[in-house]
């Protein structure tokens, strides 16, 4: 078995070798190779240390936010792989479209029960401790999801799933924002690509696991057992002391008009985009007869993460005004292809082209949240991120009635009625912004 081990007792590669300015810790590296049950030997320190010593040479807000990455993209994993088996879970239980756009529904209503509570968390701890309780319970009820053998076991499961998933998305991206302004540029949309490269990793396991024909039970508890051991290592290194200390009261009775408009164009995106995470499998399995139903949502996914690693290029050079048109036009056209050619080929092309669009957004309105003047980023990412879970969750539902009722077909018409509204809604966001700007002077 082969072991990569560090020791400090002679001078290797310096820390400036990584482009890290320090000169103060030096590493030399070894492998060994020992037969399986072998002990390492006492000359050479652990993995772990290994790894601690590679973070002393870092800078301590790149170490941040190489770790903060990690739970990003294990968020994206978790989630990927309970939304790639869902077609998996439609045909165990033998739902109909309608039955299982009930499923789905629960999810939004639990989630949104969470605001008080992911609110409090975030305002009241670091937000490194919720990321990680949130994170192992991802795991625990992705674990859970896998071995439920009834609609009800399986139900309150699914809730307390999307429960903990909103608070791992208030809370890492809170620490994202914090941790961006340390930075300051924008570096937010890295971390939302890499919870979308989390989500390819996630799909292509889930692929994997369907083409080898191995339970579902099994897939869920490897996939949760993993996360949870990278969690335990990496929660160390996350930022400490990023509590805000203002703005953190919740004021349900006056609206922030600021923080509604935001709101609504989180809420349009996330029902786009939940809806492909949820349906685009089945859309490929029933729709396009395709037997390898998660190509689709793949595909979504490869051209989501590799826009979001260049949004933040993007918004640069275009604005961010621009961005979210272009943004909408590009899910526009995805949808529309997908629809109106529902043939292998062209579906893919749509999906190619909706995740290129759906990139950009939640990254630039979660940033623009941040800048709120009413609300500390905490309590502002926990009211954006309700809207978000809503249209992430309520959107399957939604698709799933009107497919009953319709068919899967026209259902996606609702996708991209919502890429549509994206233009005026951010059009009239950012005329408030400039006459908010212009009030204040």
């Amino acid at each position: 078995m082969a072991e990569i081990l560090a020791g400090h007792t002679k001078p290797g590669l310096s820390c400036s070798s990584f482009g890290y300015p320090s000169d103060t810790v030096r590493v030399r590296f070894a492998v060994r190779f020992s037969p399986c049950g072998g002990q390492p030997s006492s000359n050479f320190v652990t993995l772990h240390k290994f790894f601690l010593a590679i973070g002393k040479c870092m800078d301590q807000k790149v170490k941040q936010r190489i770790f903060l990455s990690v739970f990003f993209f294990l968020s994206g994993i978790c989630f990927s792989t309970w939304a790639s088996r869902i077609p998996t879970i439609k045909t165990s239980f033998q739902y109909n479209n309608a039955e299982l756009g009930t499923l789905l529904l629960l999810m939004p209503i639990s989630s949104l029960l969470g605001l008080p509570i992911s609110g409090w968390l975030v305002s009241r701890f670091d937000s490194r401790v919720p990321i990680m309780i949130a994170l192992t319970s991802i795991s625990f009820f992705l674990l859970l999801i896998g071995l439920a053998s009834t609609t009800f076991l399986l139900a309150i499961i699914v809730c307390l799933f999307s429960f903990s998933l909103r608070i791992m998305n208030i809370s890492v991206n809170t620490q994202s924002i914090a941790l961006q302004k340390k930075f300051g540029r924008n570096i937010n949309g890295s971390f939302h690509g890499l919870w979308s490269t989390g989500g390819i990793v996630g799909v292509g396991l889930s692929t994997l696991f369907v083409g080898f024909d191995i339970p579902i039970s099994i897939h869920f508890a490897s996939v949760a057992f993993v996360a949870v051991i990278i969690a335990i290592f990496c929660y160390p290194h996350l930022m400490q002391n990023d509590r805000s200390t203002s703005g953190n009261k919740l004021n349900l009775t006056k609206p922030d008009p600021y923080i509604v408009y935001l709101g609504l164009l989180i809420f349009l995106a996330s029902l786009l985009e939940g809806g492909m995470f949820d349906w685009s499998g089945v859309y490929f399995k029933e729709v396009v007869n395709e037997k390898l139903f998660t190509l689709g949502y793949f595909s979504f996914m490869i051209f989501m993460a590799s826009s979001r690693f260049a949004s933040d290029w993007l918004i640069e050079n275009m604005g961010m005004s621009k961005t979210f048109i272009f943004s909408a036009l590009l899910m526009f056209i995805g949808i529309s292809l997908a629809i109106l050619f529902p043939t292998f080929w062209f579906c893919m092309l749509g999906f190619c082209l909706t995740g290129l669009g759906t990139a950009a957004v939640v990254p630039m309105v979660f940033s623009l949240a941040g800048h709120s003047k009413k609300y500390s980023p905490g309590v502002a990412i926990s009211i954006i991120a309700t809207y978000s879970i809503a249209g992430m969750l309520i959107g399957p539902a939604l698709i799933g009635y009107l497919a009953q009722a319709f068919h899967l077909r026209m259902a996606f018409i609702t996708f991209a009625i919502a890429a549509l509204l994206l233009i005026p809604v951010s059009q009239l966001f950012f005329r408030f912004q400039r006459e908010e700007t212009k009030e204040s002077k």
